[in-house]
């Protein structure tokens, strides 16, 4: 299943920065930075291969329901730690997008608050989906009732 972002291939390209803040700058500087940083990769890079993307900030909160190590209460890196994902038609078209002139000048300027660098992960897509409207989580839950042993 696809179509959780409209236009993103079913083989695209998803990558994932994490930063974390170094001391004295706020997520005010931060979110300065990747707005002027994403807005340059939409201006020039949405017909080169970029499909979307999405920045986090770490809330603090941590799943007990979801994690298996442990009961932790808060995550330390709660306002100091963001992600930001990318999604590209292949990651060819990602790195050409680094190289190009008016990137590298803003991606500096988001390295240089960050107290661990940057490091780029890529991933294959292997799924993606929207929620069910009600509707269709209605004839869901029915079929695996009918169906689901």
């Amino acid at each position: 299943m696809s179509g959780f972002i409209p236009n993103f291939p079913h083989d695209g390209v998803v990558t994932v920065n994490r930063v974390i803040l170094k001391d004295g700058y706020t997520v005010d500087d931060l979110q300065e930075r990747v707005a002027l940083l994403c807005e340059n990769v939409k201006t020039y890079h949405s017909d080169t291969g970029f499909v979307g993307g999405l920045v986090a900030l770490n809330s603090g909160n941590i799943s007990n329901e979801g994690s298996t190590i442990g009961q932790a209460v808060e995550s330390p890196l709660k306002g100091k730690e963001a992600l930001i994902i990318t999604f590209w038609r292949s990651f060819e078209e990602h790195e050409a997008s680094h190289r190009s002139d008016t990137f590298q000048p803003l991606f500096e300027k988001v390295i240089e608050i960050c107290e661990n660098g940057n490091e780029e992960i890529a991933y294959d897509m292997l799924w993606s989906g929207a929620a069910y409207d009600k509707e269709q989580a209605e004839a869901a839950k029915a079929a695996k009732a009918l169906h689901a042993a």
